[in-house]
């Protein structure tokens, strides 16, 4: 994807001509080489946003073009909308008061070049700021009355830019063009870029170091770029076509996070937020499951003033589950009341309802993968040794008993009534991928949960078909990228 610096001041942006290409507002509203269907970034320093003026039309154009646009049209209707301070202030609080505790005066101002401010100790604030409204450049009003707060927020130009800060505000404009992202111009048959969210540092990722590079290279065959991106990259999100994440999500979580912009951003994204706010609560699976008659455990939700009526109707031994769980953790197996009413007591610290299920023993537990309404892999899982679940948390993670075996089959080879169940709970949920867990217990089959962000491990989930599952994956990415931006 190529960079394009879009403005009615050419001029004075020469000294980044270097560094870019820079295309006069005009000419890129009328030329047609630019509606063309050939997919650019553009960067909009426009002197003016505000509503039907040249800039408003480049940025609101450069969306109808399918290019990827900084400011888009939501963020410059942001920094137009009164609430936002106040949506900032919510969300920068204890880094607002941090950063600006100790200043004498009750008001303040901190000017944003690019994501940085002329002050390094402002720094922090700044980028943080920036990751929140990525506008190019703006300048905050802050003032204090018990505490810090934001007060309004104000687009800069090049004439609002104060003479002092000019040529700060050139390097600064100098480090954000020069980032390989920027500069790096690709062959011309690769319209798309593609983020992928991952944690080097994660004990269990979803995907280990192989996959992630077998994802790559799948992308990179269709025509896709892929970069692996971490937590830090945030605020580039909305140069990406579309987001991968390959992070363990949760919803009090930077994965969340990302989900929720590159939603808002009208990217293609998988986890979306919608399945990780659906999946990561067994709460509202539980009862979805039971609506739909989707054959599961019997399942009871807890809360700390029904235990005794609910001991009533329990089947021990049963399986205590926080709502949030992942991989098995937040999971614990009890045999009587007594030592329910024990074990449950630190599950209310974190929610105020929890999840008790008859307990199902198989040898092992039915993963079925599915992305796009269609089944992409499927494994047998099997109980970790001497151990009822598939991860035996009591052991250590290098431990060879720590996770139980696995199978690899051919989709075609599971029973169908399996394969059903999954389609099934998945298409209450999206479209998206999901790895569906179920217990096989004679002719019955029960959905035990639905994962938003299921394991897809070299050497494990792509047994059975190889280097085709990635690619299967990449040309869905693919395919709805091209539907956004209109290219089908």
């Amino acid at each position: 994807m190529q960079t394009i610096l879009v403005t009615d001041e050419p001029e004075f942006w020469s000294f980044l001509s270097e560094k870019t290409e820079i295309v006069d507002a005009v000419d890129y509203l009328s030329n047609i080489d630019y509606t063309n269907g050939y997919h650019y970034r553009v960067i909009n320093l426009c002197n003016s946003h505000e509503y039907q003026s040249v800039g408003y039309y480049v940025s609101l154009l450069a969306e109808a073009r399918g290019h990827k646009i900084i400011p888009s049209v939501i963020a410059i209707q942001d920094v137009m909308n009164s609430s936002l301070a106040k949506t900032l202030s919510d969300a920068l609080e204890a880094e607002i008061d941090h950063e600006l505790h100790g200043l004498k005066s009750e008001e303040f101002v901190l000017s944003v070049y690019f994501g940085k401010n002329v002050a390094a100790k402002y720094d922090v604030l700044a980028k943080k700021l920036h990751q929140l409204l990525p506008l190019p450049m703006f300048r905050v009003y802050f003032k204090h009355a018990r505490h810090w707060h934001i007060k309004q927020i104000k687009p800069v130009n090049i004439e609002s830019v104060l003479p002092q800060h000019l040529e700060f505000m050139k390097e600064a404009a100098c480090r954000y063009f020069e980032k390989k992202r920027f500069h790096n111009h690709r062959p011309k048959a690769r319209y798309y870029d593609l983020a992928i969210l991952h944690n080097p540092n994660e004990s269990t990722p979803p995907s280990d170091k192989d996959a992630l590079k077998k994802f790559m290279g799948a992308g990179h065959e269709l025509g896709i770029d892929v970069s692996l991106i971490e937590k830090s990259d945030f605020k580039n999100l909305a140069e990406y076509d579309g987001l991968f994440i390959r992070e363990t999500t949760s919803i009090d979580h930077h994965t969340y996070s990302f989900a929720r912009k590159a939603y808002a951003e009208h990217m293609m994204v998988i986890d979306d937020p919608v399945s990780i706010l659906k999946c990561c609560n067994k709460v509202y699976l539980a009862e979805l499951t039971r609506r739909h008659n989707i054959p599961s455990p019997k399942t009871w939700i807890l809360n700390q003033q029904n235990l005794d009526k609910m001991n009533k109707v329990l089947s021990y031994p049963c399986v205590l589950k926080k709502p949030d769980s992942a991989f098995s953790q937040g999971v614990i197996k009890v045999e009587d009341y007594s030592a329910l009413t024990k074990a449950i007591k630190p599950f209310f610290n974190s929610s105020d309802l929890i999840i008790a299920q008859e307990f199902l023993p198989t040898d092992y537990d039915w993963r079925i993968g599915i992305f796009d309404n269609k089944p992409i892999f499927a494994c047998k899982y099997y109980m970790a040794a001497g151990h009822w679940q598939i991860y035996n948390w009591k052991e250590d993670e290098k431990h060879e008993d720590f996770v139980g075996d696995f199978d690899t089959v051919h989709v075609e080879d599971v029973p169908k009534e399996v394969i059903a169940t999954a389609l099934k709970a998945t298409k209450l949920i999206g479209d998206g991928l999901y790895g569906v867990d179920l217990k096989q217990v004679g002719q019955q089959c029960y959905v035990i949960e639905v994962n938003d962000n299921p394991n897809l491990d070299s050497g494990v989930e792509d047994q059975a078909l190889g280097d085709e599952m990635y690619a299967s994956i990449m040309k869905v990415f693919l395919q709805r990228m091209q539907r956004l931006h209109g290219h089908e």
